[in-house]
């Protein structure tokens, strides 16, 4: 695939964000849209921006490395990300996807319930610092983005617009937090066991959901050529599909194809608690201090139908 053109899809997306996030902030100083729909179109384009800091961070996004730059930084603005923490993290995802310890997304797929997914984002920031990921000026990057993300909430208890930050960011950012986990991270990735480039991702192919995630329906065709933009994954894996199907990748969701599937499924919607190990693990030793026998013997049954590690 070559690179994308000067003038391409996430190059609209960028702005057509930018744009729909001004057009929710002036329609809710002139008073006639409900509320609604403003949040629906303040969704709309933090939504579409989570896809053009994904591609920029695999510098994806435009061609022109300054403009690829920009586009990462001022989507991680609007978004309340930082640039910097966003790329090295994400990054670290791919060079170890599954891995219990070093995948950072690994953690906010199974550290809790799917309907909980949006908060454990903020690990990421943590992991950022914690392995020191930073390069040469980033750092500075993140101080900056910080900054000003610290401005804007002071400036909104200083004049008075708090309430436009709760219901047009805030809320709207909650829940493309969700959509995210849930599209980028749980669905792509689960049962969450392997670390075989062609089996640790899946595709769904459909035309809908293409649309709807731009593209991350087929995830497994980014984790393989992360320098694919978004709207070239179907095309990809429309091209290399008897590949795939030879390397047996998974190319279904997968949440209902069997009892084992269904089980796990609600137990993510609900709990999603993961062990990694059938026998030790900081659960099971949880488990082991019930004093009751009966809900202990239930709750260890549960661990060992829902671990996704080695023994």
């Amino acid at each position: 695939m070559d690179p994308p053109n000067f003038w391409n899809p996430t190059l609209g997306l960028f702005f057509a964000g930018y744009f729909l996030a001004f057009l929710s902030i002036w329609q809710w100083y002139r008073g006639v849209w409900p509320l609604p729909l403003l949040v629906a179109t303040a969704f709309l384009a933090l939504h579409i921006e989570g896809t053009v800091i994904h591609d920029a961070c695999h510098k994806a996004a435009h061609p022109v490395p300054w403009i690829n730059q920009a586009m990462g930084h001022g989507s991680a603005i609007l978004l309340g990300f930082s640039f910097p923490v966003f790329t090295r993290v994400h990054l670290q995802h791919h060079i170890h996807v599954n891995h219990p310890k070093n995948d950072p997304d690994h953690i906010v797929s199974t550290f809790g319930p799917i309907w909980l997914i949006a908060p454990r984002f903020f690990y990421h920031e943590l992991f950022f610092f914690q392995r020191k990921l930073w390069k040469k000026y980033e750092l500075l990057q993140w101080g900056i983005e910080r900054s000003i993300f610290l401005t804007l909430i002071l400036a909104g208890i200083k004049f008075d617009f708090m309430n436009l930050i709760y219901n047009l960011w805030f809320g709207p950012a909650l829940m493309v937090g969700v959509t995210l986990g849930i599209f980028f991270d749980y669905l792509p990735h689960r049962p969450f066991r392997s670390r075989n480039k062609w089996i640790n991702s899946r595709v769904y192919p459909s035309k809908f959901m293409n649309l709807v995630i731009m593209g991350q329906n087929y995830h497994l065709i980014h984790h393989l050529w992360p320098s694919i933009p978004w709207f070239e994954y179907k095309i990809a894996y429309e091209k290399t599909k008897p590949l795939l199907d030879l390397k047996g990748s998974p190319q279904r969701v997968g949440i209902f194809e069997s009892k084992e599937d269904i089980f796990n499924f609600f137990y993510d919607l609900l709990i999603g608690i993961r062990s990694h190990s059938r026998r030790r693990g900081k659960v099971r030793r949880i488990i082991n201090m019930f004093p009751n026998f009966k809900i202990k013997k239930f709750l260890l049954k549960i661990v060992n139908k829902t671990f996704i590690g080695s023994n």
